[in-house]
């Protein structure tokens, strides 16, 4: 796995604006668009001021779930003292919270992979916003075939989310919605 790790990164530098996971065993390389950026620095933005002392967030790191699935989720937060280790994976089990854009690339990924892969190791909250649709799907209740808890809400409103961490709230007015996505 850490070689595999080491051949992941080097992929990473050699084609910036790529994200790269492992899915299904799989490697997979999504490409970075702008509001996916832009949609993930407002979140951490917003979302890292509402966190309680001791836990914090981080973007594009890795959490290994198996020999099959090592996701980098776009947000997450997880305990100050794992973040300040400055390791290059973590373990799963940290998350708090998960957040993920979806991009057109990782529709299949971020809906059905991740919900199942996230919900099965327990993280009690996954946000799925998705630039394109102009909505954002709150998770929670985690079961081993996915999340038994969900909402999906347009864009254009606070959303909040009662975590065991304390209470997040997101305005989604402002983030950035694709052509024709009818959000915003």
């Amino acid at each position: 796995m850490d070689r595999l790790r080491a051949q992941l990164a080097r992929f990473e530098d050699a084609f910036p604006g790529f994200h790269v996971e492992i899915v299904e065993g799989s490697v997979v390389a999504s490409p970075v668009r702008p509001f996916d950026g832009e949609t993930v620095q407002r979140l951490w933005a917003v979302v890292e001021p509402q966190l309680p002392p001791g836990w914090d967030v981080v973007s594009g790191v890795v959490f290994p779930f198996d020999d099959a699935h090592e996701f980098c989720p776009d947000l997450a937060v997880v305990p100050a003292d794992a973040v300040a280790e400055n390791r290059i994976a973590y373990p799963a089990d940290l998350i708090e919270l998960v957040v993920e854009v979806v991009s057109p690339e990782s529709v299949r990924n971020d809906y059905e992979v991740k919900n199942k892969q996230y919900a099965s190791r327990g993280i009690p909250n996954y946000l799925i916003f998705d630039p394109q649709k102009g909505h954002v799907i709150t998770l929670w209740n985690p079961g081993p075939d996915g999340y038994r808890g969900r909402d999906m809400l347009p864009y254009g409103g606070r959303v909040t989310v009662e975590t065991r961490i304390g209470r997040l709230t997101v305005e989604t007015s402002r983030l950035p919605v694709g052509p024709g996505s009818g959000g915003g």
